[in-house]
């Protein structure tokens, strides 16, 4: 089972940060899981659309301008970077799941990852793009239909997975508290991979190894690896 590091090693570091995206490199992370917004056309890399949320800045993340951005603590002294940095620090190291949030997203990420692919060397099977909204997942799969899609849902859908495999989704992402048997069962007989956030308890681990999910986001991925008895994986081979 595939253990994702959640927003960097953010059990060990402030999340979505520079200093947890290495710090989940080096416990031996095969994928990171990372939010970003668009701001004057780039993406950053914060989760809540609330500055307060994670930052010493206050007001909407979409009305910040770039440099207000990169003057802001985002803890211990780290800033919020954009996902271009991100990119260039891990250097292909380790396989990528982007969580689109907000508008105009998919615009500014569909050219930032085919410079990704030619400056740096990343290949199209190392990202995962996810998010909540699924028309911008739809709009991702139709300007490049190589990239994977994850579906990210926070409930037990009437049709279970019948949303995904209509949205020619590669995974479907639960809610650790929806992640109902029959829901993943479903999934799995549509040919879905199932990954589930937040999972950092023992327990629900193991519960999640039982119920046989393809892989869990973790805020502490070293200790879930280590309950889980799973090895790292190589980059680009993670989503399969």
């Amino acid at each position: 089972m595939l253990v994702i590091a959640h927003r960097g090693a953010s059990g060990l570091a402030p999340e979505n940060t520079l200093a947890a995206m290495s710090k989940a490199i080096e416990l031996g992370a095969c994928a990171i899981e990372l939010d970003v917004h668009c701001v004057e056309g780039e993406l950053v890399v914060i989760h809540d659309r609330w500055l307060q949320k994670h930052t010493d800045g206050h007001g909407l993340v979409h009305q910040s301008t770039l440099e207000q951005l990169a003057k802001l603590d985002a803890g211990q002294g780290q800033r919020v970077p954009t996902l271009w940095q991100v990119l260039e620090q891990v250097a292909g190291r380790c396989d990528l799941n982007i969580e689109l949030k907000g508008r105009n997203t998919s615009d500014a990420l569909i050219p930032l990852l085919s410079r990704a692919e030619s400056e740096l060397g990343y290949q199209p099977q190392q990202f995962l793009i996810s998010s909540f909204n699924h028309r911008t997942l739809a709009k991702v799969k139709q300007q490049r239909p190589d990239l994977r899609i994850g579906a990210l849902i926070a409930c037990c859908p009437l049709h279970y997975a019948q949303f995904a495999e209509e949205l020619g989704a590669f995974s479907i992402h639960l809610d650790v508290n929806f992640a109902e048997p029959e829901l993943i069962a479903d999934a799995k007989s549509r040919g879905l991979n199932v990954y589930v956030y937040t999972v950092d308890e023992p327990e629900d681990l193991l519960e999640m190894q039982r119920l046989e999910v393809d892989g869990v986001f973790s805020n502490w991925p070293d200790r879930a690896r280590e309950t889980l008895g799973v090895t790292r994986c190589q980059p680009g081979r993670v989503w399969v």
